[in-house]
């Protein structure tokens, strides 16, 4: 009878901590703080857990976006009120928004391929299904497993191979390194699908006269759980750090890794938090995480293998192409070794994806851009790897929905990331980064470039 009623315990207790979390009635603010009075107002309301801020780290004159639940609204607003700090309400009802972003958009035949579609985001088993396909129905495509994640699922991609007798360029793309950011696999998906079916003849060039290795979710536990538990969840599940969080913060926040805070490149040294009951956690050492270690191998193997030269890392949100180094200040610029041409390759690719929509992408080092980070994983490839060209892209929108962007946008976002992959690398060639030469004689420096790249930065 004793062990009957344990069972029975064990069982509540296991529903109730499985139960989906809601978010409704919260909402979501855009606060730009004039000065450092409104910022040490913010910081107040942060380590205060009133309100769950989309954005970790800022400054004055920053877009700051902050989710506040119905039991927090009250105090939040009563806050800002005597801080006469301004709020402006864009989201009313965040559950009702991500409700919204799980119907699918008009679809057209031209918008799927095989199983898969772009009208809709998909779960995890959706899109391992299509890559299987993929490799069934074509013979350039084979799946690859780079890894197991804490959870022991399958880190699965594919490489896009046409001529494998001819020794190519590598490209290595990496999406949903954070679980909530739907856009990044659904654009790299896209991009997957335009390599091996558009007629487009500069899409064509790019798909044949490069091997790609692409990874659509390279943190498959935590994409699951925004499914299936959480949607505003951000990092891997490991349990490993797990402990009571502070009075407003949920226990549930203590899992998990921020997997860009964890690679073994300036770890936690600026833009990451020792505290596990946060987003930016670096984890309890550098390189804990078995999708950290499955990334860092796998691009070390593209290395030894040779011609590797591109690294691109997808996530969301605020429209950026980010630049290596992402700790240093403009004065460090110079240590990627390359930093104007990759200034320039992107600045390029940048006008591309504003001809198409009218979409700005901005351009920099990430402490002009967005705020100083550590332990990415596209700064550790660049420094480890030596590749020429590695990138950060976070993608649409600038916050008017953020990580909750509308499948009506699937599409759009993608078209206009393609344009620009597509002048990014059209660029790189006209720069001679195509030679079949070691990397280290294709970087090519310019310090006007690199002068020019800085001020730019600066004034964006």
């Amino acid at each position: 009878m004793l062990l009957k009623n344990v069972l029975i315990i064990l069982v509540i207790v296991y529903t109730i901590d499985a139960v989906k979390k809601s978010y409704d009635g919260y909402k979501l603010y855009q606060i730009v703080p004039k000065d450092e009075r409104e910022v040490d107002i913010l910081n107040d309301v942060y380590y205060s857990n009133l309100g769950e801020f989309w954005v970790e780290y800022f400054k004055a004159k920053d877009d700051v976006k902050v989710m506040v639940s119905p039991k927090n609204l009250e105090k939040f607003q009563e806050v800002l009120r005597v801080g006469n700090v301004e709020a402006k309400e864009i989201i009313g009802d965040v559950q009702k928004v991500i409700n919204d972003q799980l119907k699918p958009a008009t679809s057209r035949a031209s918008d799927t391929y095989l199983s898969y579609s772009w009208s809709a985001y998909h779960d995890l088993d959706a899109i391992y299904k299509w890559l299987d396909e993929l490799e069934t129905n074509h013979t350039e495509v084979k799946t690859v497993v780079m890894g197991k994640s804490l959870e022991n699922r399958d880190i699965k991609g594919i490489i896009i191979n046409y001529h494998p007798e001819i020794n190519k360029p590598i490209g290595m793309i990496e999406g949903t390194l954070h679980a909530r950011e739907w856009i990044s696999a659904a654009t790299v998906t896209w991009f997957i699908k335009e390599f091996l079916t558009s007629t487009d003849p500069q899409i064509r060039a790019l798909a044949e006269n490069f091997e790609w290795h692409v990874f659509p979710v390279v943190n498959p536990d935590g994409y699951v759980y925004t499914f299936t538990d959480n949607r505003m969840w951000r990092k891997n599940r490991s349990p490993a750090s797990a402990k009571t969080c502070a009075e407003g913060v949920d226990d549930d926040m203590s899992h998990g890794v921020d997997l860009n805070r964890n690679f073994d490149f300036e770890w936690a040294t600026v833009g990451a938090s020792n505290d596990s009951c946060t987003n930016t956690y670096a984890g309890p050492s550098p390189a804990s995480e078995p999708e950290t270690k499955a990334i860092a191998e796998y691009a070390l193997s593209l290395k030894n293998k040779g011609n590797f030269m591109y690294y691109l890392s997808y996530h969301s949100y605020t429209q950026l192409i980010i630049v290596p180094y992402s700790h240093v200040q403009s004065d460090g610029a110079l240590l990627s070794g390359n930093y104007g041409d990759m200034f320039e390759i992107a600045v390029r690719g940048s006008d591309a994806m504003r001809r198409r929509n009218g979409t700005e992408y901005r351009v920099g080092l990430s402490v002009h851009v967005l705020y100083p980070m550590s332990g990415s994983s596209f700064d550790w490839v660049k420094y480890y790897t030596n590749v020429p060209i590695s990138y950060l892209i976070e993608l649409r929108d600038l916050g008017e929905y953020g990580f909750l962007l509308p499948p009506e946008q699937i599409i759009p976002t993608a078209l206009e990331n393609m344009d620009g992959l597509i002048e990014m690398d059209r660029t790189a060639r006209s720069l001679r980064y195509y030679a079949h030469t070691s990397g280290a004689s294709r970087v090519l420096v310019s310090a006007v470039v690199v002068a020019f790249g800085i001020v730019m930065s600066l004034l964006g």
